[in-house]
């Protein structure tokens, strides 16, 4: 059976897309057999993200409502065979999911693959208590600012109420925090949270802190998951998590300013003589 794992957030815009494609990205790598679906129907991004728009013949919900099979609407990731993606309808109304349609699908999926990344929208609305409420496992995706960890708290109460988990009283969804476009210059400056505010805020474990980085937006433009950037910070912190996420003990890095080797500060000094 497969570990079904969300990935959320209360607030709009904090890279919670970005890190589903490079999360299911990795753990295709790693030699998973990975499926991430796109629960924001009517607004779908996953696709464009990993660079399989145009591929998109069925959706989601064409598997729902029985008018295609999964087979038909799954599309095969063009870096990774292990990998595949089951996109958003564009065109429908997010109440088109049922929580007994999600639930086929889902355990239909669940024999044959290992991990089931969900998309989550944002916030509270139907699609995203359809995504949460079969979890196993949770990523709360937030950036380092107030009104985004609030919001994040928000989704931590109802993933601890209202998730199937609470419902038949069975051990709680597992819950990871992400933390996005981390920067500890902004944070000495006092412009943004620091990792332990947040991690004191919101009292759940720390899966991966991602620095921010225009490698991040170039790669969702190109369509290639910045996790595949392993020139990158952003790249190389979503690797960590991925093995954090599979339980291997793994340092943290990024969280703290760069301090400047000797023959770095050199040739800096060289160039600008």
């Amino acid at each position: 059976m497969a570990k079904i794992i969300v990935i959320t957030s209360g607030k709009g815009g904090v890279g919670k897309t970005t890190s589903s494609a490079s999360i299911s990205s990795g753990l295709a790598v790693k030699g998973n057999k990975t499926v991430v679906i796109d629960f924001d129907v009517g607004l779908r991004n996953l696709d464009l993200v990993m660079n399989c728009e145009r591929r998109v013949v069925y959706d989601f919900v064409n598997v729902i409502n029985g008018e295609a099979t999964l087979n038909q609407a799954l599309i095969k990731d063009k870096y990774n065979e292990n990998l595949y993606i089951l996109p958003a309808s564009q065109t429908r109304d997010k109440d088109a999911l049922s929580k007994e349609g999600v639930e086929q699908v889902l355990n239909e999926l669940s024999q044959r693959f290992d991990f089931i990344i969900c998309d989550s929208p944002a916030g509270i609305e139907h699609g995203a208590q359809m995504a949460l409420y079969f979890a196993d496992e949770a990523i709360i995706v937030t950036n380092p600012e107030v009104s985004s960890v609030r919001d994040s708290d928000r989704i931590l109460g109802i993933l601890q109420s209202k998730s199937r988990r609470a419902e038949l009283g069975e051990e709680p969804v597992k819950e990871h925090l992400l933390l996005t476009r981390y920067n500890p210059v902004r944070v000495e400056n006092g412009e943004m949270l620091g990792v332990d505010d947040v991690k004191d805020i919101l009292a759940i474990k720390l899966l991966g802190v991602i620095p921010e980085s225009p490698d991040v937006l170039s790669s969702s433009n190109s369509g290639v998951p910045v996790i595949h950037n392993h020139e990158s910070d952003a790249g190389k912190a979503y690797n960590d998590a991925v093995d954090r996420l599979l339980g291997n003990d793994v340092p943290h890095r990024f969280l703290n300013i760069e301090k400047k080797g000797f023959f770095k500060r050199m040739f800096k000094g060289s160039a600008t003589a």
